[in-house]
This record gives structure tokens, sequence and C-alpha cells, in this order.
């Protein structure tokens, strides 16, 4: 005898073959890559205006020693991001 909670339930696995997954894919690959980009630049010119006096003036080298520390921070978030979303999803610059 067959009792009504003896139902037999296949395994479910998800599907992640849709063609809308590889566009968020991709499009979260060009932010990260794009933020990635700027932060370098800034991260370039604030320790360029910081190391080489003449090369900046003092308004710039002002924004450039207050700042340098919030955009060290802002390109290991941004590199731990891109780590993480490397790990789980293949990251993907779309080229």
């Amino acid at each position: 005898m067959k009792l009504p909670s003896d139902v037999d339930v296949p395994d479910i696995n998800p599907d992640f073959s849709a063609p809308f997954f590889q566009g968020f894919q991709l499009i979260a690959s060009y932010i990260l890559a794009g933020a990635m980009l700027v932060v370098l630049i800034m991260l370039i010119l604030a320790g360029a205006a910081l190391a080489f006096r003449g090369l900046a003036s003092d308004r710039v080298r002002t924004w450039a020693g207050e700042n340098i520390l919030w955009i060290f921070i802002a390109a290991a978030i941004l590199g731990a991001a891109s780590g993480l979303f490397a790990w789980f999803v293949n990251f993907d610059f779309g080229f």
C-alpha cells in the first residue's frame, strides 16, 4: 500500500542557460572594468601629483593628499568584487 506522503520528487537543478544571464554577466563585467579603469587613473594621477611637486597645482596636490586613502580603499573593494565575480561567474570584458 502506498501512502500519500510517499511521493517521488525528482532532483531540481537550476538552469542558468537563459540568454539574459549572459547579458547580465557582460553588463556587470563592463561596469566593473570601467570602474576599475577610472579608479586606476585616479590612483595614478593622485600618486603622480603627490610624488612630483611641479606636476600639479596646489589644489590638485591637496585633493590628492586628502583622498588618496579613499582611492586605495575603492581600488581594493573593486579588486575584491572583480575577483569574486571572476570566481563565481567567469569575468568577461566582452572583447
